[in-house]
């Protein structure tokens, strides 16, 4: 159901949902639980990975693809999804993506091979495609301007906490059932968020969506993603110089070339090439792929070394990197609320910078190693960094575009996060030398390990960089300089009251303006 033209674009009403209301609140528990459960699958698998490869008998590239079936359909498709979303229902398309994702749980669950794992991880992934992007435009698209960076604050914390409470959850479940658990559980959690949205969550669109949908320039991007992946991954058994290898990697650059070419091109693109005209945004998506691709890389490579180096059991690997979730549940939600108080830009900047140490500290952990003292500070330093940086990453990613293009724009920031955990999947094992047999020696493992750490901290330290040179604070603009009110009337941001009566300073210190027709009724 498209939105209202008296409305501002995706809004579901004059000034849509506060925050502290009951809608609200049930509106974040849909997108933070449907969010979550994705992100929950994309780590909680990690910590099973050995017992995967012993189960089904498949070694590192098989592995490899366990992960990377799944993160290569959600980066093909989430910019469809989110195009889809902004064209027939962000609701609708929220609702699908949990139905699928919840039948594919259930083929992994069952899985008899390596094969058919993968193939079911694929579809799981096109139904994380279909409901991820989704879950941010809904609260884009569902709250009042005051009210949405305190409600993405509240989506980055709590699906980051899903994201980091997925190695101990898997390890649990590995060691006291079996790895097919870590599907199983899918199923009640996506029941759940389809009821509540059902009953709770307004539908909104863009207005102006029309055409066709772009499926070639979806196939494109699959293709693009999958030729570079394969190529990488095979590349640590075959050598670069292998026609397959080679020949997938070249196949991959055209792809995305054409891509390119093509979204130029169409008159109904699923990326406007418009919403890349904000440097802002350009600068927030770069950041994220430098975040996302040390928190790949680490996620990935971590629990493997803590089991197969340091003899951890599951449950110990996974329970090792509980204190990340502990700061980001305590921190993710106040960070966001900062970030829209000062900008930022400072967050930004010492997010990565934090990640990056964390990597460093993780060179510590070898055979032998403490976890109070080595493995420990590392966790903790990596769990403050990404506490500071998320929220603030994505709001300002969405906030950086129309509201109309808030679909797409969550879709785009998404793509970027996964196809950068994708490549760190699959490039990472291949540059620090973790290949073939080396999984399995845990010295060549551990040696591959510090190797890994240390290219991830670069990474992340040049999102560092980035977000110093391209990311900059709004302007606070001062009431007494606008213009003379609209007839409709303005109003304080922060306090919803008349701007000829508004204090000298806001208590809130949020001084936008806001037309009476966006204040809640």
């Amino acid at each position: 159901m498209a939105t209202s033209p008296a409305t501002s674009p995706g809004t579901t009403g004059p000034g849509g949902l506060a925050f502290a209301s009951t809608r609200g609140r049930w509106v974040v528990t849909a997108t933070v639980l449907g969010s979550g459960v994705a992100f929950l699958d994309s780590t909680v698998v990690n910590v099973a990975l050995p017992h995967i490869g012993d189960d089904l008998d498949t070694g590192v590239g098989g592995l490899q693809w366990v992960l990377n079936g799944y993160l290569l359909t959600v980066s093909s498709l989430i910019l469809l999804g989110g195009s889809l979303g902004d064209r027939f229902g962000r609701k609708r398309i929220f609702q699908l993506g949990i139905v699928v994702f919840a039948a594919a749980s259930l083929l992994c669950a069952v899985a008899p091979n390596a094969p058919l794992l993968v193939a079911a991880r694929i579809v799981q992934g096109v139904g994380g495609a279909l409901l991820t992007p989704g879950s941010l435009a809904i609260l884009e698209a569902s709250f009042r301007p005051q009210d949405r960076a305190r409600a993405i604050g509240a989506w980055s914390g709590l699906s980051g906490v899903a994201s980091a409470v997925g190695p101990f959850l898997g390890g649990w479940l590995v060691d006291a059932a079996s790895w097919r658990w870590i599907f199983l559980i899918n199923l009640p959690l996506s029941l759940f968020v389809v009821v509540v949205a059902a009953r709770h969550v307004p539908e909104s669109s863009d207005p102006d969506a029309a055409g066709h949908v772009d499926g070639l320039g979806a196939l494109l991007v699959a293709l693009a993603l999958g030729g570079l992946s394969w190529g990488l991954i095979a590349a640590g058994e075959n050598g670069f110089g292998a026609v397959s290898v080679w020949g997938a990697l070249l196949g991959g650059v055209l792809a995305m070339a054409a891509f390119v070419v093509v979204e130029r091109r169409s008159t109904d693109p699923m990326v406007p090439t418009t919403i890349f005209a904000s440097a802002q945004f350009r600068a927030a998506n770069l950041v994220t792929a430098a975040v996302y691709a040390a928190l790949g890389g680490v996620f990935f490579l971590l629990v493997v070394q803590l089991q197969n180096v340091l003899g951890y059991s599951a449950v110990e690997a996974g329970a090792a990197s509980f204190p990340i979730t502990v700061l980001m549940l305590a921190l993710s939600a106040r960070s966001g609320a900062l970030a829209a108080r000062i900008g930022p830009r400072l967050q930004m900047t010492a997010g990565p910078l934090l990640v990056a140490a964390a990597a460093l500290l993780m060179t510590r952990i070898e055979a032998g190693s403490s976890y109070v003292t080595d493995v420990l500070p590392a966790v903790v330093v990596m769990g403050l960094g990404l506490a500071i940086v998320v929220a603030p990453l994505t709001a300002t990613a969405l906030s950086a575009v129309a509201d109309r293009y808030a679909g797409i724009a969550s879709g785009v920031n998404t793509t970027v996060a996964r196809a950068a955990q994708l490549a760190a999947v699959a490039a990472l094992p291949l540059a620090a030398g973790i290949t073939g047999s080396a999984y399995l020696d845990p010295s060549r493992l551990s040696d591959g390990f510090h190797t890994a750490m240390v290219i991830t901290a670069g990474v992340a330290a040049l999102g560092a960089v980035i977000a110093v040179v391209g990311i900059r604070n709004p302007e606070r603009v001062e009431p007494e300089a606008e213009p003379v009110p609209a007839p409709t009337g303005w109003f304080c941001g922060a306090e919803g009251t008349p701007l000829e009566t508004c204090p000298g300073s806001c208590a809130s210190g949020d001084r936008r303006l806001v037309r009476g027709s966006e204040l809640e009724s």
